[in-house]
This record gives C-alpha cells, sequence and structure tokens, in this order.
C-alpha cells in the first residue's frame, strides 16, 4: 500500500480492464493493455461498484452481533483474536476511487468521492483511528492513522463536498447502481450523512451538538434523501461472472447459519419479515436458528440433528442473479423516527417510524405488518416525541431493518445496547465478552509499525484489544 511500484502495478491491473455501462460487459479488455496512458475511469467505478455489497457480507461483524453463527469452523464467534488487514481495501477499491477523483471529470469525481466515503466508513467502524487524511496519496512514506472523531468529521465534509461537485456535462460512465443519474447519487450522500451522524448519538447527544446538527442539515438538503425503495442504494447482480456475493457464501460451503438469537427475536414478533430472512437447505421458510456461540463438537451434532436449520436469506434471494441494498428507504426513515425521538428534529415519530417499519418489509418482498404489529410492546412507541423514551424499539426495528449487513448491525448495537446480546457461551477471549472492535492487522505491524503503535498507545487500555470500545462507542 506505501511502495510507489506496487502502487503503479495496481493501477496497470485495475485499468486494464475496459467497461461498458452493463455489469455483464464489464471485463473486455483494453485495446493496447501494455501501454495505457490514462485510467478508465468508467472500468474503475464499475469495478468498485461491484464489489461494494462485500462490505455488507461481512461475516465477523455479524458474529459479533448474533445475526449468524457458525456451524462448523467455531472460530470468530467465539471472539478469538481477529486481526484482520484492511490494507487490501486501500490498495484496491479505495485506491482504484481515488484515481477516478484525479481525473478531469466533475460528476465522475462526485460519485467517487461518495463511494470512498461509504468505504472509510466501514472501516473506521471496524477498526477505529486508521490512515485517513495521508492515505492514497502514492508516497512512499507510511500514512499516519487519524482519531475516528476527525474520520467521521471528514467523511461528513466529504459528502457534503460531493453533492456541491455535481454539475455541468460531464457523464457518469460505468455507472451499474443508479446509470449516471446525478439526483440519485445525491439522495445517497445525503442518506449516508444523516446515518452517520446518528452514529455519533453517544458522544453528541443534545439537539443542537454536532451530530443532530449535520442530521437536520442532510434532512433538509434541497437534494433529498432516500425515501421510496425505488430510490434505494442498490448492487444488482447479472450472474454468471457476476454473482451476488450471498450466493458465493453458500456456494461449495455450508458454515454459516442465521443464529438463534435472530430467529427468536423474529418469532417473538410474529415478524414475516423471517420468511424473507432464511430458508432451510430445500429453499423452504425456517425458523430453526443455530445455536450461538458454541464449539464445534457441539454445534456440529446440532446441525446433524436438526437438518432444516437456517441458512442466511431465503434461498430466493441469494441466487447468482440477487440484489444487494446497500442503504435503504427503511434505514432513513428509522433514522429520522430516532432523530425525533432524541429531539433532534420536528419530524412526527411515530409516522416516520411505521413508515420505516413497512419500507423493511416491503424491501423484502413481504405483506404489510398487521395493526396488532405496532401494538407489541417491543414494537408499539408509547412515550412523547422529543422524550429519548422511544430508543429501544426503535434502535431493535433499526437492528432488524439492517439485517444482514453485519458491519452495520454491529454498529448498531455497540452504540444502543440493542437487543440486549447474551456473549458466547463458549467464548475463549479473557474477557469473555463481545469484541467491540477488530485488531489491526499483521501487515499494518510490519510495515507501518511506528503509526499502529501509536495508534493502539491512544485505545483505552492502551493495548490492540477487541474489547476496546472505538471512539463513537465510548
Amino acid at each position: 500500500m506505501y511502495k510507489s511500484k506496487i502502487l503503479s502495478a495496481l493501477l496497470l491491473f485495475s485499468i486494464s480492464v475496459m467497461s461498458c455501462n452493463k455489469l455483464k460487459d464489464f471485463g473486455d479488455t483494453n485495446t493496447n493493455p501494455n501501454g495505457v496512458a490514462e485510467p478508465n475511469i468508467a472500468a474503475l467505478l464499475t469495478n468498485a461498484e461491484a464489489s461494494l455489497s462485500t462490505y455488507q457480507v461481512q461475516t465477523t461483524p455479524g458474529y459479533y452481533c448474533q445475526y449468524f453463527s457458525e456451524t462448523q469452523y467455531s472460530d470468530a464467534s467465539l471472539y478469538s483474536l481477529q486481526q484482520i488487514n484492511f490494507t487490501g481495501e486501500y490498495a484496491g477499491i479505495l485506491y482504484d476511487l481515488q484515481n477516478i477523483t484525479l481525473q478531469n471529470n466533475n460528476n465522475q469525481s462526485a460519485v467517487a468521492r461518495i463511494l470512498k466515503a461509504y468505504i472509510f466508513w466501514t472501516v473506521t467502524d471496524r477498526w477505529g483511528d486508521v490512515p485517513y487524511s495521508a492515505a492514497l496519496k502514492g508516497q512512499p512514506e507510511p500514512p499516519v492513522y487519524d482519531k475516528q472523531e476527525d474520520i467521521y468529521k471528514g467523511l461528513i465534509e466529504e459528502l457534503k463536498a460531493a453533492n456541491a461537485q455535481f454539475g455541468g456535462s460531464d457523464l457518469i460512465v460505468g455507472d451499474i447502481i443508479f446509470s449516471g443519474d446525478i439526483a440519485s447519487w445525491k439522495r445517497v450522500a445525503n442518506s449516508l450523512r444523516m446515518i452517520m451522524s446518528m452514529r455519533l448519538s453517544k458522544r453528541y447527544p443534545g439537539a443542537s451538538d454536532y451530530a443532530a446538527t449535520e442530521f437536520k442539515a442532510a434532512l433538509g438538503d434541497a437534494a433529498g434523501y432516500i425515501a421510496t425503495n425505488s430510490q434505494n442504494f442498490t448492487v444488482d447482480y447479472p450472474g454468471g461472472n457476476f454473482k451476488s456475493p450471498w450466493f458465493n457464501l453458500y456456494n461449495g460451503r455450508k458454515d454459516v447459519g442465521e443464529s438463534a438469537t435472530m430467529t427468536a427475536l423474529m418469532t417473538s414478533l410474529a415478524d414475516g419479515r423471517q420468511n424473507a430472512f432464511a430458508s432451510d437447505v430445500n429453499g423452504n421458510p425456517s425458523a430453526v436458528g443455530v445455536p450461538y456461540g458454541w464449539t464445534r463438537d457441539k454445534v456440529d451434532p446440532w446441525t446433524s440433528g436438526n437438518p432444516t436449520w437456517t441458512y442466511v436469506l431465503n434461498a430466493s434471494l441469494r441466487q447468482e442473479n440477487s440484489s444487494v441494498v446497500m442503504i435503504g428507504a427503511a434505514h432513513v426513515a428509522l433514522a429520522r423516527a430516532e432523530a425525533a425521538d432524541r429531539g433532534w428534529t420536528s419530524e412526527n415519530m411515530k409516522a416516520v417510524y411505521e413508515d420505516g417499519i413497512k419500507k423493511s418489509f416491503e424491501q423484502w418482498g413481504v405483506n404489510a405488518p398487521s395493526a396488532s404489529y405496532f401494538t407489541q410492546s417491543n414494537v408499539a412507541l408509547n412515550a412523547a416525541s422529543g422524550s429519548g423514551a422511544n430508543i429501544r424499539n426503535i434502535a431493535l426495528q433499526r437492528y432488524i431493518a439492517f439485517y444482514p449487513d453485519g458491519i452495520q448491525g454491529w454498529s448498531e448495537w455497540r452504540r444502543t445496547g440493542v437487543p440486549t446480546l447474551t456473549p458466547a457461551p463458549d467464548a475463549v477471549n479473557a474477557s469473555k465478552q463481545i469484541p467491540r472492535r477488530l485488531a489491526y492487522g499483521q501487515n499494518e505491524y510490519g510495515s507501518n509499525a511506528e503509526n499502529v503503535k501509536k495508534a493502539v498507545s491512544e485505545l483505552p487500555g492502551g493495548a490492540d484489544s477487541q474489547d476496546a470500545k472505538v471512539w463513537w462507542d465510548q
């Protein structure tokens, strides 16, 4: 990631492929692959967008928030030390997007900035302090680590700047998500600003604090936000060479299941989304959740004795050509409901809350919930708007709506403590508690030792521990 020769090689690899606006066409070779003078920005954007949903199919965060359970190789869900490298993200998708921003295409650059912000967001939420301001500069010196507070504020400013950058006649080429529609990308940027701002509620809880101020600015922006499922930030896969990552999760393996924690929650609410969230080996709806946090010698006999245990997602939703919703109208509406309950906005809390739940059901192709669904004690909002007394039920719906996005589910659980999760009974870590972050990978200790050690020294406890809370979680 730090050596210019490596970066040059990666660049040549990235740009030796030509793209059309259809994902199925991506992969045509350049007419002169040995003499490329400039990056093919269409190919770079297509490749980046096709890779986006891999950030949703993150099983380790999914284990931590108990969306998923391991069925064979119990390790991550028992909280063994997860020293995972982020080097490939910087040298791959982030570097490709950075190259787009350096080209003379205003609108293409704005899209790349939005996507970079999304990816950096997922990186800092997993590790905490990471390289940001000095990253992707092509310099031989290893980049310093930025504090998470500065990263978050930088990302929100980047999203605002990207929206302001749109304009003129430059075409957005290689865009397989919105086919170059600027209005759609502006809505994505504002939606991300709102959700990012809400994630800072522990640090900035007040209605006049930074988080509320930025949330309200995004909510009121003239460009709007994702308000209907037809506007969702969705990656569509054609199959063939470009398969949905949820298809790939079960392509030759069967070691991940929906957790019993999740199926018990959905069953307790009589929640129809469970039919979309899982199916058994035969593709039939199932609520036989896999016990969470068991060693292999326990879970193997259990799965053998329960052949209808739940795979993640209904079989119809994990085909080669299935779509992946990254940010949807339900996520935004439920964030608005929480903002109203916190007194950040004067919106009708109950209306946007119920609308968010209905939009989640609609997103998953499930019949709308009956009126009785909203009267359940774990769903109903009985306190006045602005009181902050409804946060638990709103947070529970946000947790459900983000399924199966492990990074988002884990982050929301860390922020709110909802739902109440019992740590793995067979946990192997010293604290026996659910991890609060990922540990830095060995690549960083080998190539960026000075900066990673400084970042570690500033963690709570001064150790590269999974128990150390990231800044917004403190």
